[in-house]
């Protein structure tokens, strides 16, 4: 499919709807789901054209590379954050780790927020640099101080705003600033904020990642992921994923196109309930503080308020007690479940020790750090359930 200018025109919640949809002669509201491996062709020329072409945007080759329903999403997606293309990949780690296989190589060097996802720290850790790659750590509020850390061999700046856990705002503008000034390629984890909320490409950023797992499908029943790419660098990362063997599953692509249609609801809902619950959680004695861009407390509200235009269901906070207290806490909870990854309709909590993941940052905050996501359930439910639990300890 392509974009037409008038498309583009649209406001991103009509994107959402109208964007990746059949034309009017399939005759559907949305594309059948494609399981696919042999695609035929009539002549001998046509299979060698595509071969040829199957690193490009929409060539129907072979089911790896993509069918029309897949071809479809990425189409929505790269209209929501303003890409020239967007690759799915079997999940948010297999987009997060894709831009660093197509562009590293042995002797380069890649410069890290300290706040980033923890699985990708440690496929950095484990994987990536034992291709001899040098692998540095930064302080996620550095800013344009970065510049002093950018090397005559740096190839990669990674960036995750807000960060995992701690909910750092990078000034992704300053590095990005920086990087290009010096020819350093930038990649950013937009999966906290979605393309409703922010746009990093439109400040620079040259490819985009998230986990479609997440907000993108909306209903915890999806393992996807999304690599959004200005035009320089979309060829080489799907390169990458053919060398990695990476395909999406039509029947995920499905479910997070179905999730895209109730994106924008959705994630306004997350923000008005988000609010509500960390305004509500600040003003209890046994928090010591809690960590969300939207309040105006937070340490990087000022760049919150200038870089994004709403703010996620999911934070954290500093509970005043000690570890078992804090278990007993979340374990209180009769609407927040327990349980890895975010983004779906329903509340969690876990209990957390950034401590454990940071190199060049230190966390020393007295108290136990308990992330929240806030679901789509009414805020008045979630936070009587909040009050009776807090009394328990």
């Amino acid at each position: 499919m392509t974009t037409t200018a008038n498309e583009r025109s649209l406001q991103k919640e009509t994107i959402a709807m109208h964007l990746g949809r059949p034309d009017a002669s399939v005759g559907l509201v949305n594309w059948p789901i494609h399981r696919g491996s042999t695609v035929l062709f009539d002549k001998v020329g046509d299979l060698e054209n595509s071969g040829e072409r199957k690193f490009e945007k929409g060539t129907l080759h072979y089911g790896r590379f993509g069918t029309p329903d897949v071809f479809a999403f990425e189409e929505v997606i790269s209209a929501l954050e303003g890409a020239y293309g967007t690759l799915c990949v079997p999940s948010g780690l297999a987009a997060c780790v894709l831009p660093l296989v197509a562009f590293l190589k042995p002797g380069d060097h890649i410069l890290v927020t300290d706040a980033i996802y923890g699985p990708t720290r440690t496929s950095l850790k484990q994987f990536i640099a034992r291709q001899d790659v040098e692998l540095e750590f930064y302080d996620p509020c550095i800013g344009d101080g970065i510049a002093e850390l950018i090397k005559h061999n740096t190839k990669v700046i990674y960036l995750e705003s807000p960060g995992s856990y701690t909910f750092e705002v990078q000034d992704v503008p300053a590095i990005v600033g920086c990087a290009r000034s010096r020819g350093v390629i930038t990649v950013c984890d937009n999966t906290w904020a979605t393309p409703m909320f922010f746009r990093p490409l439109e400040v620079g950023v040259d490819v985009v990642v998230q986990a479609a797992t997440k907000y993108i499908s909306g209903h915890s029943d999806v393992m996807l992921g999304l690599v959004s790419c200005q035009e320089p660098y979309y060829r080489m990362v799907r390169e990458a994923a053919n060398w990695l063997g990476y395909h999406a599953a039509p029947d995920s692509v499905f479910l997070a196109t179905r999730g895209i249609r109730t994106l924008a609801a959705r994630m306004e809902r997350h923000y008005k309930t988000g609010l509500a619950l960390a305004t509500w959680l600040e003003q209890q004695p046994q928090v010591r503080r809690v960590i969300y861009p939207a309040l105006p407390s937070h340490p990087n509200h000022t760049i919150w308020k200038r870089d994004f235009e709403g703010a996620s269901g999911l934070f954290s906070f500093v509970l005043d007690a000690s570890r078992e207290r804090a278990i007993k806490f979340v374990e209180s909870l009769s609407l927040f479940g327990i349980g890895l990854s975010w983004g779906g309709y329903e509340s969690l909590a876990i209990v957390s020790d950034p401590s454990k993941a940071r190199t060049v940052t230190r966390w020393e905050e007295d108290g136990v750090l308990i992330r929240m996501h806030a679901g789509l359930e009414n805020e008045r439910d979630l936070i009587a359930d909040l009050t009776k639990a807090l009394a328990l300890i």
